[in-house]
Parts: C-alpha cells; sequence; structure tokens
C-alpha cells in the first residue's frame, strides 16, 4: 500500500493544504491581550489548577501557537466547543479582542528541534505526527503544540472529539480509531516531551 493511499495521509495532505492557503493571521496586540486578558488568569495563570465535573488540567497555554488559540476561542464562542464557563468567556469577544487575547497568552511560541523523549506510540505515528510531530510541536499555527501539556487534558481533549464537543471532521476522525489505551499513550507521551508549554504567571500581569 503506497502512503498516499492511506485515508490519514490523504486527509492530513488536504487538511495541510487547506491550512497553508487560509492559516488565521495573528495579529494581535499582545499589550492591549494583557489589559483585557485579567479575568483569564484566574484558570489559565494557576500551576495545576483543575477543571471540575469532570476532573482535569486546565491547559497550559504559554508557547501556544496564537494562531491556534484564536481558532480555539473562536470555537467556544461559535459553540464548536462545549464548555460552559469558555463559552461565558468567549462569548462577549470581538475577532481583534481574540487576536489581542491569544497573541499575550501564547507568548513566543515553541519552536522544534528537541530530541524526542522516549518511543513514540504507533498511534502517534500513524495519526498525529502528520501535524503535530513527533516531539509535539505543531508543524504550522492552526495546529495546537502538544509539548509538555498536562496529560490528562490531551486525553480529555480526545475524549470530547470523540464524543463531538469538539467538532473538528479531522479530529474527529483521527480520534475515533483510538481505544482508551491509545489515547492514555498519547497524552503521556507528547505530555513528556520538551520543550514544554507552561502556564501563564499571573504575578507577571500586574508588570
Amino acid at each position: 500500500m503506497s502512503p498516499m493511499s492511506m485515508p490519514w495521509v490523504r486527509i492530513a495532505v488536504i487538511t495541510l493544504t487547506l491550512a497553508g492557503a487560509a492559516v488565521a493571521q495573528a495579529a494581535g496586540d499582545a499589550q492591549r491581550g494583557k489589559q483585557i486578558g485579567y479575568t483569564c488568569l484566574g484558570c489559565h495563570g494557576i500551576e495545576d489548577y483543575k477543571n471540575v465535573y469532570p476532573t482535569y488540567s486546565v491547559p497550559k497555554l504559554v508557547g501556544q501557537h496564537p494562531e491556534y488559540l484564536i481558532a480555539a476561542l473562536k470555537g467556544y464562542r461559535g459553540k464548536d466547543r462545549a464548555h460552559g464557563t469558555m463559552y461565558a468567556q468567549a462569548s462577549s469577544l470581538s475577532d481583534q479582542d481574540i487576536e489581542d487575547l491569544a497573541a499575550y497568552l501564547a507568548g513566543v511560541p515553541l519552536a522544534p528541534g528537541a530530541p524526542t523523549v522516549g518511543t513514540a506510540p504507533t498511534k502517534v505515528v500513524e495519526l498525529c505526527s502528520a501535524c503535530h510531530g513527533r516531539d509535539g510541536v505543531g508543524l504550522i499555527g492552526d495546529y495546537p503544540s502538544l509539548s509538555g501539556q498536562h496529560a490528562d487534558y490531551l486525553a480529555r481533549a480526545l475524549i470530547e472529539y470523540q464524543k463531538g464537543d469538539r467538532k473538528n471532521p479531522v479530529m474527529a476522525t483521527f480520534a475515533g480509531q483510538l481505544s482508551a489505551a491509545d489515547i492514555k499513550a498519547i497524552a503521556e507521551y507528547y505530555g513528556a516531551q520538551r520543550p514544554e508549554l507552561k502556564t501563564v504567571l499571573r504575578h507577571n500581569w500586574l508588570f
């Protein structure tokens, strides 16, 4: 079987082509984002802070691609992602607000190049690395970096794609192929990679 005959390869190539043609422009004003983003720090500015019911770690954002954060916030605003608190936060934001927040929260995006930690699970090689790399650094801005992210958050995100609580046809296709063991292995592998995403530090908001 040739690589291009494999469904996941065709999907990845199509996605890369579309993303390359219309990558979100992260031209936000980080200083303005800092001023309007203080409410974000109530969750994202605390190390190892937990979402409850269900319980999982709130994601780290520093080092993330701002383009991805823009897409995520618009997803919450448009109810393509099911999360009551995030909808309440995002529903009042303009497109410019979202771009400014993304520029502030992301900081400097992670750069690839570090050696991988451990052996990549089979499903990482088959399904994930075409977009997220084996090192967990997203290959383009629209693809989130996963390196050093909380493993329980990564697992929860995959479950939400499986359940349809996050509406993304490509991720739904990939996540639908995963067992509970696969999800655990993928989440733990990417969570162990470096360089790692970081938590926004609340005390930095004062300066």
